[in-house]
């Protein structure tokens, strides 16, 4: 089962990212490996294009931003070897696949200690059929992707008694981000209700609010004030009275002052947060839904998820969904632990369909457009690219990829980015400088749009518009300017260089282009 859904996940992510859909994240995250490997421990300049600098004060990025400011991430570090023998963002789409498939059998391990072999089999299917396990790992890199293994590692370490294992697992669990410190509280005010492990609640408990708090309030502030310029007002702005949320403590104290407030934002989308609950307990035949266990242990990363003000909060398909599978997969094997009656043949097939289920509602989400060459991306009106058109646009995009140098400063849309990412200087477009390490300001060399993309989806989505609207006439005012030229256009894939005069036939094709999109972009 393990082999086959690793397949799947390792087939589905490949094709995404070499037929150019990864997007944005995946460069992040590759180029702060690529960075970290050359001793550049989580600098990018990609991550400083999305960060309060840049985006409110209007700066420049640079290559020597450190993204630590924005999530602190130092677990990511215990895999730069693993992405060493890849040294792609490719590579990521491994990784990732790998850590989502040890879980599993980790898990796997885990129920078949406290349950018999046919329980915890499906449990284990569960997790791998789960919306909230496909969904994410079928998009971008992302952090989370080694929380399930690190939980299930430490909560087997428990099972067994090996606590040489145990805590140092539960340091890596808190340090694969600021906010996974809730992940580890919600075990811990579980286990603290058990009279067996009651230290050992309390021991989570402190450790974890200890290290969200120095995090968040003393660390991060080292590196930039992105935390409380940007990500806290931004996501729980809405729980200041009246000061501004700058910092976790004054969520904290939002929380504690206003409790009209609070459950006011809580329940502020009823119908939406039982969607949300429903996919999470399907996998499990909903057996979550009825342990006890399960909803103390998820308690603190969900109530992250229902206070946030931003609309993917609840969407079960982004990478934030997977910290509530750890807690609801560990308190369905408690409940069967204390239920093997209610393991029936009937039972079992409703189980067997729920999954089925689950993997179905996955895969008609088309989660990240991976099965986008399937699923048309919208019907009303008709958005859809065959398989066939993929590869071919793909081609024509590495046909002009090849003509950038390898250590050239570089900027491209959002989907190229992944592919360019294994460098020290690059942007996203509309930008066009980048502040080097000799901390001048530099205009990048070359520039990559892939207008193919954004028109084929402009007609239906609305952020594909809004990228017409700031690319567009950036690069026409560099082209009227004449700092830079376009010297090849192949199927609606301009590249321009700076300093260069354009080619003639590739300036027609750019002109017919703009043209066309003028309605939009003005």
């Amino acid at each position: 089962m393990a082999l086959v859904v690793a397949l799947v996940l390792l087939l589905g992510g490949l094709h995404r990212y070499y037929t150019f859909y990864a997007t944005y994240d995946q460069g992040i995250f590759n180029q702060v490996y690529w960075n970290s490997l050359h001793g550049r421990f989580f600098q990018s300049s990609l991550s400083s294009g999305v960060s309060v600098a840049v985006r409110m004060d209007g700066d420049v990025p640079s290559v020597f931003y450190h993204r630590l400011g924005q999530h602190f991430t130092p677990a990511l570090m215990f895999w730069l070897p693993v992405y060493g023998l890849f040294r792609s963002a490719a590579g990521l789409v491994v990784l990732q696949v790998a850590q989502i498939t040890a879980a599993g059998w980790v898990l796997y391990l885990l129920a078949q200690h406290y349950l018999s072999p046919q329980i915890a089999v499906l449990i284990t299917a569960s997790f791998y059929g789960a919306n909230a396990v496909l969904g994410p790992t079928l998009g971008n890199f992302h952090d989370s992707s080694q929380l399930p293994l690190l939980v299930f590692g430490w909560l087997l370490a428990l099972a067994k008694g090996r606590w040489f294992w145990f805590w140092p697992l539960v340091v890596g669990t808190l340090m694969v981000r600021e906010d996974t410190g809730l992940v580890v509280f919600g075990f811990g005010l579980y286990f603290f209700t058990q009279k067996r492990y009651r230290w050992v609640g309390l021991g989570l408990m402190i450790l974890s609010f200890a290290y969200v708090v120095t995090v968040t309030n003393v660390l991060m502030p080292l590196f930039s004030d992105d935390l409380s310029r940007r990500f806290l007002p931004g996501y729980f702005g809405e729980l200041g009275t009246d000061e501004e949320v700058g910092s976790t403590l004054d969520i904290l104290r939002g929380m504690l002052t206003n409790p009209i407030q609070f459950l006011a934002l809580v329940f502020r989308r009823p119908l939406r947060t039982v969607q949300y609950l429903v996919g999470q307990f399907l996998p499990l035949a909903f057996v979550s839904a009825v342990s006890p266990a399960a909803w103390l242990m998820v308690f603190p990363p969900l109530l992250k998820r229902l206070l946030q003000q931003k609309g993917d909060a609840l969407a079960i398909n982004i990478r934030y969904a997977i910290t509530l599978v750890p807690a609801l997969m560990y308190g369905a094997i408690l409940w069967w632990k204390s239920h093997r009656e209610r393991f029936t043949p009937r039972f079992r097939r409703f189980w067997q369909i729920c999954i089925g289920l689950s993997i179905f509602f996955t895969v008609i989400s088309n989660p990240w457009r991976t099965f986008s060459f399937v699923i048309p991306d919208s019907v009303q009106p008709w958005v859809y690219v065959s398989w066939g058109q993929m590869w071919s646009h793909a081609g024509h995009i590495r046909s002009l990829l090849a003509e950038i140098p390898g250590d050239a400063p570089v900027a491209a849309t959002t989907e190229i980015i992944p592919h360019l990412s294994s460098r020290r200087m690059v942007v996203r477009l509309p930008m066009l400088a980048v502040r080097n390490d000799e901390r001048q300001v530099v205009p990048v060399a070359y520039a990559v749009a892939d207008l193919g993309y954004i028109t084929t989806y402009q007609v239906a989505f609305r952020d594909a518009r809004e990228r017409i609207k700031e690319i567009v006439p950036a690069l026409d005012e560099a082209l009227r300017s004449g700092d830079y030229g376009v010297i090849r256009a192949e199927d609606g894939v301009f590249l321009f260089h700076y300093g260069q005069a354009s080619n003639p036939l590739a300036l027609q094709d750019w002109l017919q282009r703009q043209e066309s999109l003028r309605p939009i972009w003005q």
